[in-house]
């Protein structure tokens, strides 16, 4: 596969295309800017907080991992919901990562994978399968942008959604290590940020669930070089990121349908 048919196939996320069609993002509180004490080193994984490589969801996963965060049950999510009925997130042509938080706290909840699976396709939305959702939030927060520290602190925290330049033949053929490759910034993938670190030798690097596959990079992550001397951290790590807020310890079991009118959506 050329690279441009890699980017073609597996860069989704159109956030600069987003950006320019409906202005800048957002303005948020930042809840996790008020954190002291920063660990030097947080995986998620390691928490029981995030579910097996999947082919999509760097919003669901940030979902997943504040849920069991909160709940103490990790539940796989379903990505297709977002895909079918979040209609204003473009589907699979690379949906936002605020939209689809919205599209979550609109209607109540997000569905598990085994409810409504993955078809790596858009599909109409099938409200027979929404009646249950699992998992609710209670709205989303964006992190200050080009600020790596604010991104750290917001990884301390949860797992977060992002946004990276996965258009680079580097990052196409990464296998394994702390990624210090070329790539640029135009964002074009959305992952999910689990974590950070550094390495013996004392290279800081950002830990990234990735949605290629468990045979790329290491087993599925990727480890991103992180305090390089572009504000935007490497690829754009830190241009456009943010997480789902959630206040209590319990779901709703949502029961019937979703609201009149959705069954259209």
């Amino acid at each position: 596969m050329t690279n441009h048919e890699f980017v073609k196939h597996f860069g989704g996320s159109k956030v600069s295309h987003y950006r320019m069609l409906h202005g800048p993002r957002r303005q948020t509180p930042f809840s996790h800017g008020e954190t002291d004490n920063v660990p030097a080193s947080v995986d998620w994984r390691k928490n029981g907080a995030v579910t097996p490589i999947k082919n999509q969801g760097k919003c669901v996963a940030a979902v997943e991992g504040i849920n069991k965060i909160k709940t103490g049950e990790l539940v796989s999510l379903s990505e297709q919901e977002l895909v079918d009925c979040s209609k204003d997130n473009h589907g699979c042509d690379g949906g936002m990562m605020e939209q689809a938080f919205q599209f979550i706290e609109q209607v109540g909840g997000l569905t598990t994978e085994t409810n409504y699976p993955y078809e790596a396709k858009d599909e109409s939305c099938n409200s027979a399968k929404l009646n249950a959702a699992a998992v609710q939030i209670d709205g989303y927060e964006m992190v200050p942008e080009n600020d790596e520290n604010a991104l750290m602190k917001a990884a301390a925290n949860q797992p977060i959604a992002i946004a990276i330049d996965a258009g680079g033949k580097d990052l196409q053929f990464y296998s394994e290590g702390v990624f210090t490759g070329d790539c640029g910034t135009e964002l074009n993938h959305g992952v999910a940020l689990v974590g950070y670190g550094s390495t013996l030798d004392g290279t800081k690097y950002w830990i990234v669930k990735n949605s290629w596959g468990t045979e790329w990079g290491e087993q599925g992550f990727i480890r991103m070089q992180r305090g390089v001397d572009a504000e935007e951290g490497i690829c754009g790590i830190a241009m456009d990121a943010c997480y789902p807020v959630k206040s209590t310890s319990t779901n709703k079991k949502k029961q019937g349908s979703l609201a009149a009118g959705k069954d259209e959506l």
